[in-house]
């Protein structure tokens, strides 16, 4: 797929977010205010930090995106790591914060002192679950299509906001009928899976910054489609590194011995034109050619 095409699919899910975000957090904190719920303001709160991180998913998508110049000349694709791994941290952090509220909550049992709060409040909180899920599942597909690890970091931020808002329905349903402690318990459980999804998005972002070599599946797999090509008589070299979102591979195949220089730079060019057809997450592939007896 089309570089440019890609970019302008990301920022599309990205606005869609920003939107989704601005209207939610809204509708929260008015139902916070009318239907005398703590929770669902703070809930209103997290959801217009994912604005924050809808706005550098697009700054980190566009940069990603910019061609290779003589500075860059492997491209920009390693920024939309960054980009990833700053979203990370600000979910991490979302995570810990959340955690952090709910001990606080229960070990010096402020809990006790959460009024019981409108019939409004548990509306919203089902409202902003069922909207929060559905807008993990859009980002997430857009982000596997394109293999953004950015707009997969943002995706996580959608499904955080959907748990946080499971914790504030726990928390206000509860206290309505008299267990305002569930609250916090709910929300500390809320906490771990933020944590883990952070810590994944993290560990995925940093391998891809560090040249880490393709799955062994994926390895195979090629190798086996560079073996059908013809005039191949065996992979002598095979290395892959991931470069952000873009994979590159270093090959060295043998070919018969007898042929002349250009018969052998044909195979070569017909393997590398091939691979890069067949696999467009392969932005480059170096083949050289090794005689064989």
């Amino acid at each position: 797929m089309d570089e440019q095409i890609l970019e302008k699919q990301a920022i599309k899910v990205s606005l869609v977010s920003i939107f989704g975000n601005v209207v939610l957090s809204i509708l929260k904190f008015a139902t916070g205010v009318f239907a005398n719920s703590q929770a669902m303001i703070s809930d209103a709160v997290h959801s217009s930090s994912d604005v924050f991180s809808s706005i550098i998913v697009i700054v980190g998508v566009k940069i990603s995106a910019k061609e290779s110049d003589k500075e860059h000349p492997y491209g920009h694709e390693r920024l939309e790591c960054v980009a990833a791994i700053v979203l990370s941290t600000v979910l991490i952090i979302t995570g810990v914060g959340i955690g952090y509220s709910a001990f606080k909550k229960l070990s010096g049992g402020l809990y006790l002192d959460i009024a019981a709060p409108g019939i409004l409040a548990l509306v919203a909180a089902i409202v902003s679950i069922i909207s929060k899920e559905a807008m993990f599942w859009y980002t997430k597909y857009y982000a596997k299509v394109i293999d953004s690890s950015a707009l997969m970091a943002d995706a996580w931020h959608h499904r955080s906001d959907a748990l946080s808002s499971i914790g504030a329905l726990i928390g206000i349903g509860f206290a309505r009928f008299g267990f305002p402690i569930m609250e916090p318990i709910a929300s500390l459980v809320i906490c771990i899976f933020i944590c883990k999804a952070a810590y994944d998005i993290f560990k995925n972002a940093l391998d891809k910054m560090v040249d880490k070599a393709c799955a062994p599946e994926f390895e195979n797999e090629v190798k086996k489609f560079v073996a059908m090509q013809e005039g191949v008589l065996g992979i002598d070299l095979f290395r892959t590194r991931m470069f952000g979102n873009k994979i590159y591979i270093d090959l060295e195949i043998s070919a018969n011995g007898e042929k002349t220089l250009r018969e052998t730079h044909a195979i070569a060019e017909r393997v590398h034109n091939s691979i890069e057809e067949t696999y467009p997450q392969i932005k480059h592939i170096m083949v050289h050619v090794n005689p064989k007896d």
